[in-house]
């Protein structure tokens, strides 16, 4: 599965990781630089600037990474999207099976 979620700056996401990479409910983490998210919240406009992150780990450790992620992050409500991942190299879609638990 690939997660998407956002975060405030690439520390707390950098932070936060290392904590699902060593738990092994993320066998990898990719952080992006800075973007701008233009969203609405409790009736009003935001433009903040976020970090995004793609998770990749198995489908059956989901569950598990969904609400460790949620109880680490420092937003209310967080991003949290997943999508299954229907093709990819098989050596790599292996390394990720292997890498969570």
């Amino acid at each position: 599965m690939i997660v998407f979620c956002s975060f405030p700056d690439s520390e707390t996401a950098c932070a936060i990781a290392d904590t699902l990479v060593k738990e092994q409910l993320a066998a990898c983490v990719q952080i992006s630089a800075p973007m701008t998210s233009v969203y609405r919240w409790q009736g009003e406009i935001c433009h903040e600037s976020e970090v995004a992150m793609q998770l990749k780990c198995s489908a059956a450790v989901y569950s598990a990474l969904a609400q460790r992620l949620v109880a680490l992050h420092p937003y209310e409500v967080p991003e949290l999207l997943a999508v299954t991942a229907t093709a990819g190299l098989p050596a790599y879609l292996d390394w990720i099976k292997d890498n969570t638990k």
